[in-house]
């Protein structure tokens, strides 16, 4: 009897045993989703005021989790978000995401309050107060997998630090200087570092910069074959030049090379003025880019 009795128990014990060892391999093989949640601001808004979050980079997508709410970018402010309750008083709880173009996931629960604390929020402030990760990272066609938000830190350092490894590129005329500071490259990615100097006393209006790849034969003279080049991401939107001042920027584009008889053109035009200006960039110029490696930033 005592014999049977031991049996069973170690019987019992061995399943026991197995059950345990099949829950905890259900539970590693299964991740669990809040492993990766992504924590949300909270938020309160009024109908008969309008709050403003301001973010550190423009603002690409967002989608609002119910009418309760109504949402729209700032005029003339890629970055600022207006939103504000589209219904009075209403009761439940409800939510909105934005992405914006560094690449960063973020997500905000909303009540009604018809007296706000709060009416305005600076949300890189914000970041950087909170010990906790509030947003996630998020990855754009265009980038082909590269992380938008080492982009953007590549182009902010390469900015700040605003050295001159390249002296032989440059155009001037009409008071206007425009240079080549530098070119780096970080995997399969460009990024062009670009200063204007504007010596005279009218400002210069940027209307728009153009990247694109001409016969060499031709480049001085009216294109008539031309591959153009778009930027993936620039530092700084284009503004202004104000008289006497200068101003750079840094433009991210996909890995290329030229053909001995290509150069590659980066031209910058004024709005409803002639003091268009011209740099002329050759392979020799590009496969002597600087890695990003070099510049001893602790990346991957």
């Amino acid at each position: 009897m005592k014999t049977v009795l031991k049996t069973i128990m170690v019987l019992s014990l061995l399943v026991g045993c197995h059950t345990c060892l099949l829950a905890q391999k259900s539970i590693v093989g299964t991740p669990k989703l809040n492993l990766g949640k992504v924590e949300p601001y909270l938020m309160e808004v009024t109908y008969n005021k309008t709050s403003h979050l301001i973010f550190p980079a423009s603002i690409r997508y967002v989608d609002l989790g119910s009418d309760y709410l109504i949402a729209g970018k700032a005029e003339d402010a890629q970055n600022v978000l207006r939103v504000k309750a589209a219904v009075r008083n209403f009761e439940e709880e409800t939510n909105f995401s934005v992405i914006t173009e560094d690449g960063r996931f973020y997500n905000f629960n909303v009540k009604y309050n018809p007296y706000p604390k709060t009416m305005n929020y600076d949300l890189l402030k914000m970041r950087k107060l909170v010990q906790r990760e509030t947003s996630g990272e998020v990855f754009f066609e265009e980038l082909s997998g590269y992380s938008s938000s080492l982009a953007e830190l590549l182009l902010e350092t390469i900015y700040k630090r605003d050295r001159r490894i390249i002296k032989h590129i440059g155009s001037k005329s009409y008071g206007i200087e425009f240079l080549l500071k530098g070119i780096y490259i970080h995997h399969d990615k460009f990024y062009f570092h670009t200063q204007l100097y504007n010596d005279s006393n009218v400002p210069f209006q940027i209307d728009f910069v153009n990247f694109k790849v001409v016969d060499k034969k031709i480049a001085k003279r009216t294109v008539v074959q031309e591959r153009p080049l778009m930027p993936l991401r620039m530092y700084k939107p284009l503004m202004p030049i104000e008289g006497n001042s200068v101003e750079q920027n840094v433009f991210l584009l996909d890995q290329f090379t030229l053909t001995d008889d290509k150069v590659l053109l980066i031209e910058i035009f004024e709005r409803n003025g002639g003091r268009h200006q011209v740099l002329q960039v050759e392979n020799s110029d590009l496969v002597k880019a600087k890695r990003i490696k070099d510049m001893h930033l602790k990346i991957n």
